[in-house]
């Protein structure tokens, strides 16, 4: 850290010039955009723009992650002024990210909910951005899947979480948390035969034919092998990567509103998503991050760190 810099750096949120550079303000102090970028709603020239959905009226349990992005920008400030270690380069010196704000919405209106967010991630792409999304309960994912999906065609999905979300519903008005993927399955957001799932722990009698990598196959095989499994059955076609952070063990994520244990350690998460550089990224999410329910703030440091190698899957592929 420089600390001349930081003597001088403050609310670098709106007070930065360049889209892309380092932060050695005070990770203490000032406003807290994620990683300190500027927060905007120009998109000019704008590689990344991360989001936040401040949404949880779609969860079964416990709520809570309407807090997640506050949560997640704040504990990202620990992050902002190194580059991410072991990737050999810094997305956030090469890549022009913003900090877009969060999505308004009528909290009262639930309904009206999913076209607000699918317009919001539309926006994002005709700009020609990536989304990086930070919610919010899990089912924000499928009004993305929905925006994503005009862009680039039928998706493959990355989906690292404790839960399948592909427990039967096709009333597509009803916004469930546990439901989203077989929805998107059917509706052809996502190509089931070349998605995968990581990390699954509970029973659903039908995955829809995702391949699947349950939690013990990873603690088993290893975070590196499944990582380079999971490329190989998306291949180069564009992948959506969605992270539950219930797909952690309670011991690493306490403050998330589904929590089962056996799950995986944050060093597994780490070495996996760094192993699946390559993959033919065009956005993701972090999800389910419930700040009430974890008064340590380590989950939130957990939801920013995924949503940081996110950014640097989706820089890996520009720079090679």
């Amino acid at each position: 850290m420089s600390l001349e810099d930081a003597k001088h750096q403050v609310d670098q949120a709106f007070t930065r010039d360049d889209l892309k550079g380092p932060s050695f303000e005070n990770t203490f102090g000032g406003a807290t955009s994620f990683m300190r970028r500027r927060y905007s709603k120009d998109l000019s020239g704008v590689d990344v723009a991360v989001t936040g959905v401040p949404f949880d009226q779609a969860v079964t349990n416990r709520p809570g992650t309407r807090l997640g992005p506050r949560a997640i920008r704040e504990a990202s400030a620990l992050q902002a002024p190194d580059a991410p270690h072991g990737w050999g380069y810094d997305p956030f010196s090469e890549l022009a990210i913003v900090d877009y704000g969060d999505l308004a919405f009528d909290y009262a209106n639930v309904p009206a909910f999913p076209d607000a967010l699918t317009n919001h991630v539309r926006t994002i792409l005709q700009a020609g951005a990536a989304p990086v999304v930070l919610g919010g309960d899990h089912y924000v994912s499928f009004p993305i899947l929905r925006a994503m999906h005009e862009k680039y065609g039928p998706l493959s999905l990355i989906h690292i979480d404790a839960h399948s979300d592909t427990w039967a519903d096709d009333d597509m008005s009803r916004i469930d948390h546990g439901t989203m993927f077989y929805k998107a399955v059917k509706c052809g957001y996502i190509d089931p035969a070349t998605s995968v799932q990581i990390g699954i722990r509970t029973h659903n009698p039908d995955n829809l034919g995702v391949p699947t990598f349950d939690a013990r196959s990873v603690h088993e095989r290893g975070p590196s092998d499944i990582a380079k499994a999971a490329k190989e059955i998306v291949g180069d076609r564009p992948v959506y990567l969605t992270f539950d952070i219930d797909g952690l063990d309670p011991a690493f994520a306490p403050g998330t509103g589904t929590p089962v244990w056996g799950g995986l350690s944050s060093g597994q998460a780490a070495i996996l998503l760094r192993d699946l550089a390559g993959i033919n990224i065009k956005g993701g999410d972090v999800v389910e991050v419930s700040p009430p329910f974890d008064t340590t703030g380590a989950t939130a440091i957990a939801g920013a760190h995924v949503a940081v190698e996110i950014i640097c899957l989706l820089g890996w592929n520009a720079r090679t």
